[in-house]
């Protein structure tokens, strides 16, 4: 007589892992708060299911990328998130540490440019400055700064180091000061790819435009928006 082979389960937890998304979590006590606490079995990480502050929900991080990429601002998306605009400011930096600027292939064509906007207040000007590769349309590197070569030649001497084939500019005479001659070029109609970026970016985001309400309330927080926007 062939013996009854009995199986085991776990009732009450229904939860994955927010780790490795495992379903083999065991009950591990209460926090200080009297919530429920949970182990993973296969990686051995321990959270719980209900949280007080909604800043430390699961996927809200994923949530601050596609809301910043979407055009969301700070206090928009806080009140989406219902979380305070202080801890989202600080959550975006945060992401932003995390992000890695991607790698610049060698021999490839490149245009660059640069976008005028403001942080604090309209009397404080900077300057954008970004390279895009042709083919593929990629934002490769970029810098704010004020209006000056230094500026600028934060950008393109990366280009020049990758070993460009061709650097597409407009006719701003700064250029010729910071980019090689053998492979600058500032033609007409050579920049159409990046100018139309230029658009991309002032409708999306908003403290980008030219005429506005919206701003950056300094350079850190622009930056960090930038690196979410372009490689997030």
């Amino acid at each position: 007589m062939k013996e009854k082979s009995i199986s085991c389960f776990r009732f009450g937890v229904s939860y994955f892992c927010p780790v490795c998304k495992s379903e083999h979590l065991i009950k591990s006590g209460k926090t200080t708060n009297g919530k429920q606490r949970y182990e993973c079995k296969g990686c051995r990480k321990r959270f719980i299911t209900e949280y007080s502050y909604n800043a430390y929900k699961l996927g809200v991080n994923q949530s601050i990328i596609t809301f910043t990429k979407e055009g969301l601002g700070i206090r928009s998306t806080a009140r989406v998130l219902k979380i305070s605009t202080t801890t989202l400011l600080e959550r975006i930096m945060d992401i932003a540490k995390a992000i890695n600027k991607p790698i610049i292939p060698f021999g490839k064509t490149y245009e660059v440019d640069e976008m005028r906007s403001f942080v604090g207040n309209k009397n404080n000007l900077i300057w954008l400055v970004y390279a895009l590769e042709r083919r593929t349309r990629q934002v490769v590197d970029f810098n704010v700064g004020r209006r000056t070569n230094r500026t600028l030649r934060h950008v393109t001497k990366t280009l020049e180091l990758s070993l460009s084939k061709r650097i597409y500019t407009d006719k701003l005479k700064n250029y010729k000061y910071v980019i090689s001659k053998k492979v600058h070029r500032a033609a007409l109609y050579q920049t159409n790819h990046i100018e139309r970026m230029n658009l991309t970016l002032r409708t999306h985001l908003k403290r980008l435009n030219r005429k506005t309400i919206c701003f950056s309330r300094n350079v850190f927080v622009l930056i960090s928006i930038l690196q979410i926007y372009f490689w997030g």
